[in-house]
């Protein structure tokens, strides 16, 4: 295991629920501070509750969220978020919004009534257009956009908030594997040069192990095991909590972990060599 030598955002046997069932069951994590941290899991183990509830979107049933050693319960809900931004699944905006207008709004948490919009916000908005790659579409209505083109405006929306804490949930969703990749390098970048601790949900194991410093496993709404890639992604884990069958294999360029799924149904089919098809050829003797 890799211990988390500093922390800012922690839950102490929180236990969620929607109705009389908990998703998210007596689950104490500390997220390491500077870090990129990734939880997987089978669909609907809790994996969006937990980040939902660290946001403090979601109350716990019992038990609680700390920020910064305060619990949430105790913090204004503009101090949070101008120190945690959420990208939620499926976010949903207002018909005809502009993608300007959308990614402005990252700026509300840190504006007052008598200081409103400023040059700072300005530059911090066009410069979460640039790293987004949406820069062109900054006069377009949000409905009227792919839904890659969305995804990325809603990154743009969480980076312009410009909060030291990243919670990212299905970040790569609606997008084609460049953007995907396009989309987690810039993640990437925020955590190594900017310093941003980063918390996101991802359903690709591979991308998770190539982009986390550290992975976090939940089944059933609890913690499976934590720890690096390596430590984490073996057969025997993989096949205890997803039922999936799979070799790991080392990235030849990374060294990083592959999954590699097994299947009856993948063969391979192998040209006969000029030997093989020789032999074919000839007339029985």
């Amino acid at each position: 295991m890799t211990p988390a030598t500093s922390t800012r955002l922690r839950t102490d046997s929180v236990t969620v629920g929607y109705g009389a069932d908990p998703v998210v069951r007596d689950l104490s994590i500390s997220l390491a501070d500077g870090k990129v941290t990734t939880i997987v899991g089978p669909n609907g183990c809790g994996k969006s509750t937990l980040l939902r509830t660290m946001a403090r979107l979601l109350k716990p049933t019992s038990g609680s969220v700390h920020l910064d050693g305060t619990p949430l319960t105790e913090l204004h809900t503009r101090d949070v978020a101008r120190t945690m931004a959420l990208l939620p699944q499926s976010p949903i905006a207002p018909d005809g919004l502009l993608v300007r207008d959308l990614v402005g709004r990252g700026r509300h948490p840190h504006q007052r009534w008598f200081s409103q919009w400023s040059p700072e916000d300005e530059r911090i908005v066009d410069a979460a257009l640039e790293m987004t790659d949406t820069a062109d579409l900054r006069d377009r209505p949000l409905d009227q956009l792919s839904g890659g083109q969305r995804q990325r405006a809603w990154i743009a929306m969480t980076l312009a908030q410009d909060t030291d804490l990243l919670l990212l949930d299905e970040p790569t969703t609606y997008l084609d594997l460049a953007h995907q990749v396009e989309v987690l390098d810039l993640v990437t970048r925020l955590n190594r040069e900017r310093s941003r601790t980063v918390v996101m949900v991802l359903h690709d194991l591979n991308l998770a192990a190539r982009y986390s410093d550290v992975i976090v496993v939940m089944k059933d709404g609890v913690i499976v095991t934590e720890g690096t890639p390596h430590e984490v992604f073996t057969p025997a884990l993989l096949l205890e909590t997803f039922g999936l069958d799979a070799d790991v294999l080392p990235d030849p360029r990374t060294g990083l972990p592959i999954v590699v799924p097994t299947s009856s149904a993948a063969t391979v089919e192998v040209s006969p060599t000029t030997d093989q098809k020789e032999l074919a050829d000839a007339p029985n003797s």
